[in-house]
């Protein structure tokens, strides 16, 4: 319930940011602020060495954080992928294969749909890889609105084929948006994963070594060729989840501190004063809290740190800066045609059919089962939302037609995401409605359970 409390905020936080973009890029008074101002330079320099440098530029303001903030963006979703696949919802082939096996069809469904649509034309075939994209702060935000009357089993399915959905657009992002690669960056960037990689064999559990090796391996992929969001992924999985002494060792610690301290008494006259403590008290807290951080892994730890920071300031500023599409000269038309249309029925058809029919191949050859108290109907619903598609569909969308400055096509796809993960929340929203069980139902089963 946490969780879609979380996500809830989020994706108000980002409807917001949607909204005050799209405003802002269409006013006569701000459109042409908006069209300048991500086009400033970033630069952070020492000497002549300048971190946000590619080719020898200085960034704009936009490729900054499509660059460098995304690629924190994709260090927190690598660490959840990470830890869902040690010890979450994709940790054993019997918890993983439903969702595993929906995102798989919600990939290559409306990867079809997309290559039927603009069949014939090179440079909108670019963007195949945009309606693929889940965004998981969306649709559960959307799931959340029937909290009480949602079986626990589909908000895990949705959240989990979200986070698969991710994995498979981050192993896209790698594959198909790299074109000229520098062996030498390269050879640079596989030296510094294999320096996280060594800490976290030889047990190296500060988070700052980390992010530090993080910093330069970004860098050395930013010039390599490969996207520079990569870089966060890969960071990622080098960052230790277990502990360097067990639970036990630390719990046993604590408890041993704890002993030491005299039993005091406080009066009420007292919790008024000044509270000065001894040295050797000092000392005593302190060690507590070194123990207690040590109980939390260095991943549990940065993504726990990492998800007020992307929910709530790169994700925001993310959707502001990209999701400004200027209607000049457009029409609800280009949705009947091109890329448009192709990310539209991508999302809206291509993802609800894709989930569920390779879904339901696996329930009926029995290989996987329903998700508990779930039937064909609210499978189907749940389904529909996964048609949601903003983040990381704006983040390929960008990837697919910015760098070769195909403006109207750029543009199109940005009105088919945001018109497809509209009407994919409606019709989601209208169908979950319909057939959720009641309250009173699930309050029943929840007895039952007890």
């Amino acid at each position: 319930m946490s969780m879609l409390r979380h996500y809830v905020s989020a994706s108000v936080l980002l409807v917001f940011a949607t909204v005050v973009a799209l405003v802002v890029a269409n006013l006569p008074l701000t459109k042409d602020w908006y069209q300048t101002f991500f086009q400033q330079e970033v630069s952070l320099s020492i000497g002549s060495f300048n971190l946000f440098a590619h080719g020898g530029e200085s960034m704009s303001l936009a490729a900054f954080i499509n660059d460098f903030l995304m690629a924190i963006f994709f260090l927190s979703v690598g660490l959840e992928i990470k830890r869902e696949v040690l010890c979450g919802e994709l940790s054993s082939v019997k918890k993983a294969l439903l969702p595993v096996i929906g995102a798989c069809g919600g990939m290559i469904v409306p990867v079809i749909i997309f290559f039927c649509v603009v069949y014939g034309d090179a440079t909108m075939e670019r963007g195949m890889a945009i309606p693929m994209a889940t965004d998981i702060a969306f649709s559960l935000g959307c799931l959340s609105v029937f909290s009480k009357r949602v079986p626990m089993g589909l908000k895990i399915f949705l959240a989990a084929l979200a986070v698969a959905d991710d994995l498979g657009g981050i192993i896209v992002i790698a594959i198909k948006y790299t074109e000229h690669l520098s062996y030498l960056y390269l050879a640079a960037a596989a030296a510094f994963t294999a320096l996280c990689a060594i800490g976290n064999w030889r047990g190296v559990r500060t988070k700052t070594f980390y992010l530090a090796v993080g910093i330069a391996l970004w860098f050395c992929m930013l010039n390599s060729g490969i996207h520079a969001t990569i870089a966060g992924v890969v960071l990622a999985f080098c960052i230790p989840a277990n502990l360097g002494r067990g639970t036990r060792y630390y719990i046993e610690r604590i408890r041993d501190i704890v002993n030491t301290y005299p039993d005091i008494e406080v009066s009420e006259a007292d919790r008024n004063k000044p509270n000065v403590i001894s040295e050797e008290d000092i000392q005593r807290l302190r060690g507590i809290e070194v123990a207690s951080d040590h109980l939390i892994s260095p991943l549990q730890d940065l993504e726990d740190s990492l998800k007020n920071v992307v929910n709530y300031f790169i994700i925001p500023v993310f959707a502001f800066a990209n999701a400004g599409v200027c209607f000049d000269g457009m029409s609800l038309m280009n949705l009947f045609s091109g890329v448009g249309l192709g990310v539209f029925l991508g999302l809206l058809a291509g993802k609800f059919l894709g989930v569920l029919s390779f879904s339901w191949v696996g329930i009926k050859l029995g290989v996987v089962q329903m998700p508990r108290h779930a039937n064909w109907k609210s499978f189907a619903s749940v389904c529909m939302l996964c048609g949601i598609g903003f983040t990381v569909s704006m983040f390929i969308a960008e990837l697919s037609y910015g760098p070769i400055r195909a403006t109207e096509l750029l543009n199109n796809a940005k009105l088919g995401i945001l018109c497809g993960t509209v009407a994919s929340a409606l019709v989601g929203v209208c169908l979950l409605h319909l057939t959720f069980p009641s309250e009173a139902q699930m309050e029943q089963w929840r007895e039952e359970e007890e």
